[in-house]
């Protein structure tokens, strides 16, 4: 908890930054990974999150979904590439169950066999679990967020429900510390990262809150990516006794976190919770390029595939690559 508490401008700091990069370089290779997610559909959320766009107290987007068609052409910009590690597909928090099955049974058949496919979802049971995993879903993105039930109209039971059916299903955990705004306390935070490492988690993250003009927590501000880093750090140390935490990503994609601790960041196209843009392509969204050099300029020496397959990263693999 200390940890978190000292200033961001402070020389501590900087030495567990400093720290956390040391100490997560030599626990993954120096090894980096890529992430794409696309965003399948936008309406008005009942989850009500008062940090993203979607909430149906104040959204402005339209409802909207992208067909297979979209959805199938999306995918091979991210893959068509050979080093995507994984896939995410977001929906909002009610979702139907049969049309995410055809989505995700339409990407597998297009993607390589070592691109591995990712739910960002809202609350599901083990018989929906079940259902997406037969389809080609390796792992899903679920998080109990920063005042969940305060600054949502979820319940913090039923989002740790959802983490126990993934382990149930034998399903990769991604989870991660967010959405980290200027007015959460030290001890918020370790207590909201410690539910991730209690569980399991596969993936760990820091995630902030981004500022979003008319969004009901937008007075609070936003953090810099410089502490953000510093959350970083604090996840990388604290998930050391985690076996099963295999990467941790930094969002959006800088290289303050990447020089902090984590080894991951995530492209995306679609829909995007922190972007008021219908398509966050070419806004708030990084496309793979962006994402594969920042990892290539932040120091690590290869990229880890699905499969674990490792490709080597150095400026000639960047210049072959659109």
């Amino acid at each position: 908890m200390h940890l978190l508490k000292v200033p961001e401008d402070s020389l501590e700091a900087s030495a567990i930054k400093a720290v956390a990069d040391i100490v997560a370089r030599r626990r993954f290779r120096n090894t980096g990974i890529l992430l794409g997610q696309i965003g399948i559909e936008t309406s008005p959320c009942p989850g009500n999150c008062g940090f993203c766009v979607f909430g149906k107290g104040h959204t402005t987007l339209p409802t909207s979904r992208l067909s297979l068609d979209e959805i199938r052409d999306r995918a091979h910009g991210f893959a068509d590439g050979g080093d995507l590690y994984a896939l995410f597909l977001m929906t909002m928090h009610e979702f139907d169950l049969d049309w995410l099955v055809e989505a995700v049974t339409a990407v597998r058949q297009e993607m390589p066999s070592h691109t591995q496919i990712v739910v960002n979802i809202g609350d599901f049971d083990l018989s929906a679990a079940k259902r997406l995993k037969d389809a080609g879903v390796n792992g899903a993105y679920h998080v109990c967020r920063l005042r969940e039930g305060t600054d949502t109209s979820l319940l913090p039971d039923a989002r740790k429900a959802t983490f126990k059916v993934i382990k149930d299903a034998g399903m990769d955990f991604y989870y991660c510390c967010e959405p980290v705004g200027p007015e959460h306390s030290a001890e918020e935070m370790v207590d909201q990262m410690f539910m991730g490492i209690d569980y399991g988690c596969f993936q760990h993250a820091a995630m902030r809150r981004v500022y979003i003009p008319g969004a009901p927590l937008a007075h609070h501000g936003q953090i810099t990516e410089r502490r953000l880093a510093q959350v970083v750090a604090v996840v990388t140390l604290a998930t050391l006794g985690c076996s099963e935490t295999q990467s941790i990503a930094v969002h959006e994609p800088n290289l303050l976190g990447l020089a902090a601790g984590a080894n991951t960041v995530y492209a995306e196209t679609g829909a995007n919770p922190r972007d008021v843009k219908r398509d966050t392509a070419g806004n708030r969204g990084a496309d793979m390029a962006a994402c594969r050099k920042m990892l290539y300029e932040s120091g690590f020496a290869s990229l880890r595939r699905g499969d674990g397959v490792g490709i080597g990263l150095d400026v000639g693999y960047l210049q072959e690559k659109p």
